[in-house]
Parts: C-alpha cells; sequence; structure tokens
C-alpha cells in the first residue's frame, strides 16, 4: 500500500495501519482490505518473532469495510453453454471448459487434476485412463486435490468421485493427443508433472494464464470479457437446477455437504449416486 510507503518498521504505528487500510477502503472491496490487514499482521508477526520489533500493530486494528462491493458471479444460460464451448472447440483450453462446466469441478481442483485420477472401469477395478484408454462405460475423476496450500481440497467434504459426462470424455481424449504432440514438440524441455492440464512444456497452468486465454474464448463466443472461470461452476449448479435436479444431489455434486469418508474405500458404492450431474449433462449435450 503507497499510503505506507517510506515508513520504517521499527516507526510503524497502529495509526498508520488504520490510515492506510481505511484509505484502501475507499477504492476495494471489504475482501481485499481483509486479505491486505491479515497479510500486514503476518508480516510483522514474522518481524516480532524475529525482535526486529516490540509488539504487532497491525493486530491492534481493525480492517475497514470497503467502499465497494466484490464483484458478484454470475452464470452461464444453455445457449451461452453451447456458444462457450462451441468457441472453446480446438483451443488448448478446450477440455479445461468442458470439464469445469459439466462436472462443476472448482478451478483449482481442475488446476490440480492428475491423469492417474482420471479412471476407468475395467473389470473388477478402476485404472488410469492413460493405461486402459477412454473406451468404457464408466470414466470418473477422483476429486481428491486442489490448488491450494499443502494440495488438498478446500474441505475435506470437497474430496468426491465425478462421473464424466460423454462430451468432458471425449474432450480429455483429445486433449490428451494434444498433450502428446506438445511433449513431442517439446522434447528434453518437456517438464512431465502428470498434470491433465498443462503448459506446452508440462508444467502445470498457472490461473492468470487460464484467467487471460478464457477471457479471449468468451470473447470469441460473442460473451464479452467480464467472465471468469470460476463461473464455469456456477453454470454447472445453475443448469443442474434448472433441469430439476434436487439441491441435496447438486451440493453433493459440488462436493458441499458430504462427510469426509474416505472415498478410496467406498467409491464403488457411492458411484452411482453421483452419475445424476454425468445422466443431466448427456442430455442437454449429447
Amino acid at each position: 500500500m503507497e499510503e505506507l510507503d517510506g515508513v520504517r518498521l521499527t516507526e510503524l504505528t497502529a495509526s498508520d495501519i488504520q490510515r492506510a487500510l481505511t484509505a484502501l477502503a475507499s477504492r476495494s472491496s471489504t475482501r481485499t482490505i481483509q486479505i491486505a490487514h491479515n497479510v500486514l499482521v503476518r508480516a510483522i508477526r514474522h518481524a516480532e518473532r524475529d525482535d526486529l520489533v516490540g509488539r504487532n500493530v497491525a493486530s491492534l486494528v481493525d480492517a475497514p469495510k470497503g467502499q465497494q462491493a466484490g464483484r458478484p458471479s454470475k452464470s452461464l444460460t444453455l445457449e451461452q453453454t453451447v456458444a462457450l464451448m462451441a468457441a472453446a472447440k480446438g483451443t488448448t483450453l478446450e477440455a479445461y471448459i468442458v470439464v469445469s462446466l459439466l462436472s462443476g469441478v472448482r478451478t483449482e481442483e481442475a488446476r490440480a487434476l492428475r491423469w492417474d485420477h482420471v479412471v476407468a472401469w475395467v473389470g473388477e477395478q478402476w485404472r488410469p485412463v492413460h493405461e486402459a484408454g477412454f473406451d468404457h462405460d464408466q470414466v470418473v475423476v477422483f476429486m481428491w486435490r486442489a490448488e491450494r496450500a499443502g494440495g488438498d481440497t478446500k474441505t475435506p467434504k470437497s474430496r468426491r468421485t465425478l462421473a464424466l459426462p460423454r462430451k468432458c470424455v471425449e474432450a480429455l481424449r483429445e486433449h490428451r493427443a494434444r498433450q502428446a504432440k506438445d511433449r513431442l514438440s517439446a522434447g528434453p524441455l518437456w517438464k512431465d508433472h502428470g498434470m491433465v492440464f498443462a503448459s506446452a512444456l508440462g508444467t502445470p497452468l498457472d490461473d492468470h494464464n487460464v484467467r487471460r486465454q478464457f477471457r479471449v474464448i468468451t470473447e470469441a463466443a460473442g460473451l464479452g470479457k467480464t467472465w471468469v472461470p470460476r463461473e464455469l461452476r456456477h453454470t454447472f449448479v445453475s443448469l443442474l437446477s434448472a433441469h430439476g435436479v434436487p439441491v441435496e444431489a447438486i451440493a453433493l455434486l459440488a462436493g458441499h455437504n458430504q462427510t469426509a469418508t474416505t472415498e478410496m474405500v467406498y467409491r464403488h458404492q457411492i458411484v452411482p449416486a453421483l452419475t445424476r450431474g454425468a445422466e443431466v449433462m448427456d442430455q442437454m449435450f449429447g
């Protein structure tokens, strides 16, 4: 914050912090103010630990409310969803968009998805599609990771197994073929992290790059540049609700109210309960 520029840490006061946060509140959302305050508290806590300051003055200050509300999330209509998938066709972000739209995964879950967590039911066991192929009746994703601290999902309740609609399976099949070409093109520069969604060099996707590519596609679809990837998940929930899926089933699919039962143990039993989303998406998009 520019209001604190030039203020030495040892001379920083609670009044300085309050003044800086108040100035920031005049142009930012309440959430932004909370984040800024938390960052200051943590930073000064480290200085306090190292005996650089006598007390944490940021912890003495209450964060003010912002003067601007955060941008509300919105969802695509069915027609807009079809237009978006058409515009994404053939792009490097196609599978990311299709899977996010039609399975409801969080953006941080999609970025953390590994190929060994995209599996098909073969015989009497689940096998990764990179071994078993995509031509099976049941293809699911084990949604057990997210691009968060520690690599875990948002909450233990978010750990879930999701059946994939046919459009997701086909998009992932094409995506894997495209990724194989990227691997050949990159040669020794390829860094294999086992990620489903990766850069042209195999490295994990950055959320900023995803947002930038996503805006290009939404503009090509005639939707403008105001959409962000997290609204794909909102769209998933909205479409299911509009087609009569009970809220309890939607919450289960979205990972909202599922208890922390280990899905590794019980995945065979819960898969039938989690196919409703795939069935509805197949009806809508073939």
